[in-house]
């Protein structure tokens, strides 16, 4: 019976381990590649980048962009958007200085302000769906507090397999010699 029930816990901790390593990497691990990862959180650019994807963006040289790019860029310091551009605007006065007028896909409208390259992150180079409401829900409350937990539980099934173990036995202290004093 306790063999059984190790083998159950070896498969299960496999399996979670096998999950939680996918997950880091597709969350984390991309950025040694060069990427970020951001989560879809409307459905401005649907259907190529629907809500709830996470979209992988790498870095882009801003000069080589042109109409019909999807760029991601710093709407202001706490937003992210993901818009394609439907035009490009090089100052006269300087031509290092461009601009980018932008779209969702989804909008029937243009954006009310142009981009500014500085604030371009980068363009999106693929997409995963669904994976963005993971990404959201662990990087917050109760999420955070789930996904913690539940690397606490992966600790203890890692380490619960040993106790089960047949292999360890008990064995009896070995009594030490005391010295002997002879007067």
């Amino acid at each position: 019976m306790k063999s059984r029930l190790k083998k159950i816990l070896n498969a299960l901790t496999t399996i979670i381990v096998v999950m939680v390593v996918i997950l880091a990497i597709m969350l984390v691990g991309v950025r040694l590649f060069g990427l970020q990862v951001y989560s879809v959180l409307s459905g401005s650019m649907e259907p190529e980048y629907p809500v709830g994807s996470l979209i992988y963006v790498k870095k882009v040289d801003y000069k080589e962009l042109k109409a019909g790019d999807p760029i991601t860029y710093l709407l202001d310091e706490d937003t992210v958007v993901t818009h394609r551009i439907i035009e490009v605007l090089i100052d006269e006065d300087d031509p290092n200085t461009i601009r980018y007028f932008t779209q969702g896909d989804a909008n029937g409208i243009p954006d009310a302000k142009s981009v500014h390259y500085k604030n371009i992150i980068g363009t999106p180079v693929f997409t995963i769906p669904y994976m963005g409401y993971v990404s959201n829900y662990i990087q917050n409350p109760p999420g955070m507090y789930i996904a913690i937990s539940a690397g606490a539980i992966l600790l203890m099934l890692v380490f619960l397999p040993d106790l089960f173990s047949d292999d360890k036995k008990k064995q009896p202290a070995q009594e030490k010699e005391e010295p002997s004093h002879h007067s």
